[in-house]
């Protein structure tokens, strides 16, 4: 981890009611190497420019006219309660250290100013605040990653089940229907094994992409794994305009792609499954629809079939 470049770019305001105190500190911290400094002298202003900035490190005065050092870092608690909040507190006052401390400062340095001191403070504030986004960021990709397909960006198995249950209670509540589309590629594995894994990771990135432009954004495009995706269809007025969806994704997929230079060509068997024929329960309905999909590969690929077609439905299994 390279914490040095990292903390030269760290993002700090300073806030102190006099101008030399906050050129002294300016000229301290441009010495050192820190990139992005910028300072105050309004104690009233420091919420709305966190709010803006969001800094990774606060100097602040404590004792200053009109709104002391506590007031301001009550009001940083109050719109960053969930954050790391990054303040140092100075004061020419030792004694206020515990109760700065106990308002919130992370650290806390008295004047005058030993600038080895400070300095050595600020790096190790800086140092602790960068882990903590580290640490942030990393919860964010690992929940990002636990919800969506790495690669192409669709929701995963996990989101779509969730999506499927709110659309069928939807479907349920207002005597509705909804759809599901298990999608397949036909001839993706020659693909991978002629112009490699690579090849294969962009070709179903297009897939993807295809697939979302045809449907419309109340709907939901998942990737199960390997070269299986689903589509949800969050409601639908009868099986005839499932069944002009369902063909336009087999004409949308077997267009012709262009990939590293070569031009590729694959089909897709599609399985369609309504709610509530083919099944009210979201496990139901996708099964409904797997094995739709398996008899649309069985009748020649490249089409798609509708499950169990009944008298309930257009006859326009194809």
């Amino acid at each position: 981890m390279k914490i040095v470049p990292d903390i030269l770019n760290a993002s700090i305001l300073i806030v102190d009611d006099q101008e030399t105190n906050i050129q002294l500190l300016e000229q301290m911290l441009g010495e050192a190497g820190y990139r992005c400094i910028t300072s105050t002298m309004d104690p009233h202003v420091v919420c709305m420019r966190h709010r803006d900035n969001h800094y990774d490190l606060i100097l602040l005065d404590l004792e200053m006219p009109g709104m002391d050092g506590y007031q301001v870092m009550k009001d940083l608690k109050n719109i960053d309660a969930d954050g790391y909040l990054s303040v140092m507190v100075i004061t020419p006052q030792p004694g206020h250290k515990l109760q700065a401390l106990q308002a919130g400062a992370k650290d806390f340095v008295s004047k005058p100013l030993d600038m080895v001191e400070v300095k050595t403070r600020i790096h190790n504030l800086l140092e602790v605040r960068l882990l903590y986004k580290q640490v942030e960021y990393r919860s964010d990709e690992m929940e990002s990653m636990a919800l969506f397909d790495a690669l192409t960006g669709l929701p995963n198995r996990r989101i779509l089940m969730d999506r499927l249950a709110l659309s069928i209670a939807h479907a349920s509540r207002n005597n509705s229907n909804m759809a599901v589309l298990y999608l397949d590629l036909d001839g993706f594995k020659q693909v991978n094994d002629t112009l490699g894994h690579d090849a294969g990771d962009k070709l179903l990135s297009m897939v993807a992409a295809r697939l979302v432009a045809e449907v419309r954004q109340v709907d939901t495009v998942a990737r199960l794994g390997g070269d299986e995706f689903v589509v949800a269809l969050g409601e639908v007025s009868d099986a005839d305009d499932v069944a002009v969806l369902a063909a336009k994704l087999v004409a949308s997929v077997s267009q012709r792609y262009s990939i590293n230079g070569h031009a590729v060509s694959i089909t897709a068997s599609v399985g369609v499954g309504i709610y509530p024929m083919h099944g009210e329960l979201a496990e139901t309905l996708m099964k409904s629809a797997d094995m739709a999909m398996y008899e649309a590969k069985h009748k020649g690929k490249n089409k798609f079939h509708i499950a169990a077609c009944t008298e309930l439905l257009t006859p326009i299994c194809s």
